[in-house]
């Protein structure tokens, strides 16, 4: 099986494991990391950020029994079950969609006219396969193809207060 096939394989039996415990699948991914193996199940919550332990473990312990059972998977692999975090990569249009107005660190894969490669903006919006972002009060437009990155900031400078 081709990695697609497997994440399009395991997203469907883990998704009712998550449903049992108030979860949907965000992402699921198999890639190879130092040398290992890994297949990610990423849970989220609708909506977003109420994943606790319980449910990774949940969904970890069924998906672990069901991939036994399947055996879709030749070589060794890690299985890891967890939340987006707090810094949540987006990725399909409807991450673009559903994080609209969230303040983002996008990463490009060429640098842009002004020589940047990096910045951080509030995601403004997406119009068929292109993104809005305000930079500053600035509009910038980029193709999702331009985006290498696009994560849900976070500062843990505002938790020092």
């Amino acid at each position: 099986m081709t990695s697609k096939e497997i994440c399009e394989l395991v997203w469907s039996h883990a998704e009712g494991y998550a449903k049992e415990v108030g979860c949907i699948i965000w992402d699921v991914r198999f890639f190879r990391e130092g040398g290992d193996w890994c297949l990610k199940i990423i849970l989220d919550t609708d909506p977003p950020g109420g994943v606790d332990i319980n449910m990774c473990e949940h969904v970890n312990r069924a998906m672990d029994t069901k991939l036994d059972e399947l055996d879709p998977i030749e070589q060794s692999y890690f299985l890891e079950v967890s939340s987006p975090g707090v810094d949540r990569e987006l990725y399909r249009p409807s991450d673009y969609d559903k994080f609209a107005g969230s303040l983002v660190d996008v990463k490009l894969y060429k640098k842009a006219a002004d020589g940047s490669k990096t910045f951080t903006a509030v995601l403004s919006s997406r119009n068929g396969e292109d993104i809005v972002f305000d930079r500053d009060g600035e509009e910038v437009t980029l193709p999702m193809s331009a985006i290498a990155r696009c994560n849900i900031h976070f500062d843990f400078n505002d938790f020092n207060d």
